[in-house]
C-alpha cells in the first residue's frame, strides 16, 4: 500500500508548485468544453453538409493558420510576458466560443460562418500554443519536475478528451450542437481566473532589439542545426500529415460504416481518449527520459498498425477497443517528442523551438485533413485510414533508425 501511494504521489509530483497546480486545475475543466466544442463542430458540419470533404476542409483551415503563424508566433513567446499573452487568448477563445453559441441557438449558423469563426480560432491557437508549452518551465520551480508536468498536461488534455465528447454527444442528441459550444465559453473562465491567480516571477530577459525575421531566424537555424530536435520535428510532422487526421474522419465512421449517430461519434472519441489518457498516465510514472527512444519507435508502430485495425472493424465495441490502442500510441510518441524537446532546448530559444514543434505538429495536419477528407470521398474512408495507417509504420523507420535520441 505504501509504494502505492509513493508511487501516486511520484506521478503528480508536479502538483506540488502551486502555480502549475492552478494551472492544471483550470485547464482539466477549460479543457472538457475545448473537446465538448470540436465532437460538436465536426457533427454539426457534417450534419449540414454530408461531406467528408467539407469535414476536410474545416479541419484544414482550422489549424493552417497554425504552420502559418505559429513560427513567428514563438519570437513573441520569447521576447513578451508569456503569462499575460495566455489571459488575451484564452480570453478570445472564450468569446469566439460564444458567439458560435449565439449563432447556433439563433438558427442563424452557416456554413460560412462557423468557417469563419475557425479560422479565428486557428489565429488565436497559434500565439497560444507556442506560450502554453513554453510557459510550463516558470510554473514548475524544480526542474526536475518539468517531465511530469509535460505529462500531466497531456494527461489533463486526455482526460478531457475522454470526458468531453461523451458528454457532447449526449448533449447534442438532446438538445442541438449550441450547447456544447456554450458550455465551452464557460468553462475558459476556469483557466482565466487560474491565470490571474498565479504568483510568476517575470523572467530575465534580454532587450535587444532585434527584427523579427532575425529572432526567427535564429530559431531555424538553432533548431535545424541540432540532431535530436531536428529528428523530433521531422517525426513529429510526418505522423500529424498521415495519422492525426483520423479524427476528421471519425464523424463518418460513427454514421455511415458503424450506423450510429452523434452518441457513437462521442464514444468512438472517448475511447481514443481513454487509450491517450492512459498513455499519459504511463508517461508521467517514468522517473527519467532514458530510453524514450525506443517508446517513440514502438508507440509510433502502435498508432500506425491500430489505424489499420481500426479501418477494418464493423461493429462499436471492436472498433472502441482498437482506438484505445490508437490513442495510446499517438499520445505515448507524441508526448515523449515534447518531453526530450522541453528538456535539452535552452530556455532563451523554447518559445521559438516549441513554436516549430507546434507547427510540425499542428500546422501538418490541416493538410492531413485536406487530404483525408479528399481521399475519402473517392476511395471511402476505410481505405483512406488504412493507407494513412501503413505509411506511418514505413514514413516511421528510417526517421527512427536515423534519430540521435
Amino acid at each position: 500500500m505504501n509504494d502505492f501511494l509513493v508511487n501516486i504521489k511520484h506521478t503528480f509530483r508536479a502538483l506540488r508548485h502551486r502555480n502549475y497546480r492552478l494551472y492544471f486545475s483550470g485547464q482539466s475543466v477549460s479543457l472538457i468544453g475545448t473537446w465538448m466544442q470540436q465532437m460538436a463542430i465536426s457533427w454539426l458540419m457534417y450534419r449540414i453538409t454530408n461531406s467528408p470533404l467539407m469535414l476536410g476542409l474545416v479541419g484544414f483551415l482550422g489549424q493552417i493558420p497554425t504552420l502559418l503563424f505559429t513560427p513567428f508566433a514563438g519570437v513573441f513567446a520569447d521576447k513578451y510576458n508569456r503569462h499575460r499573452i495566455l489571459i488575451i487568448t484564452q480570453i478570445l477563445e472564450m468569446v469566439q466560443a460564444f458567439v458560435l453559441a449565439a449563432l447556433i441557438i439563433s438558427g442563424m449558423v452557416s456554413v460560412w460562418n462557423i468557417i469563419a469563426l475557425t479560422i479565428f480560432l486557428g489565429i488565436v491557437v497559434a500565439f497560444d500554443a507556442p506560450a502554453r508549452h513554453a510557459f510550463v518551465v516558470e510554473m514548475v520551480a524544480n526542474k526536475e519536475d518539468l517531465s511530469n508536468a509535460i505529462a500531466l498536461n497531456s494527461l489533463t488534455f486526455n482526460a478531457a478528451r475522454l470526458i468531453g465528447p461523451a458528454i457532447a454527444g449526449i448533449l447534442v442528441a438532446l438538445v442541438g450542437e449550441g450547447m456544447c459550444f456554450f458550455i465551452n465559453g464557460v468553462s475558459y473562465l476556469a483557466v482565466i481566473f487560474a491565470l490571474l491567480g498565479m504568483s510568476i516571477t517575470p523572467r530575465l530577459m534580454k532587450r535587444e532589439h532585434k527584427p523579427i525575421m532575425q529572432d526567427f531566424k535564429e530559431g531555424i537555424s538553432y533548431t535545424l542545426g541540432h540532431p535530436i530536435i531536428r529528428s523530433i520535428i521531422m517525426l513529429t510532422a510526418l505522423i500529424s500529415l498521415v495519422g492525426m487526421s483520423y479524427i476528421v474522419l471519425m464523424p463518418v465512421f460513427a454514421r455511415d460504416v458503424l450506423g450510429g449517430n452523434a452518441s457513437t461519434l462521442g464514444f468512438l472519441m472517448g475511447a481514443s481518449g481513454l487509450g491517450a489518457l492512459l498513455g499519459a498516465l504511463y508517461l508521467a510514472s517514468r522517473k527519467s527520459i532514458k530510453g524514450l527512444k525506443k517508446v517513440v519507435f514502438y508507440m509510433t508502430n502502435l498508432f500506425g498498425i491500430s489505424l489499420i485495425a481500426f479501418s477494418f472493424s464493423r461493429t462499436l465495441w471492436l472498433s472502441m477497443a482498437i482506438l484505445i490502442f490508437t490513442g495510446f500510441g499517438m499520445m505515448a510518441q507524441m508526448a515523449s517528442n515534447n518531453t526530450v524537446l522541453q528538456t535539452i532546448v535552452q530556455d532563451n530559444m523554447r518559445g521559438r523551438v516549441m513554436s516549430i514543434f507546434m507547427a510540425a505538429f499542428m500546422g501538418m495536419v490541416p493538410f492531413g485533413c485536406l487530404m483525408a477528407g479528399a481521399l475519402a470521398g473517392v476511395l471511402g474512408a476505410p481505405a483512406t485510414l488504412a493507407i494513412f495507417g501503413v505509411l506511418c509504420v514505413l514514413g516511421s523507420i528510417p526517421l527512427i533508425r536515423n534519430s540521435a535520441l
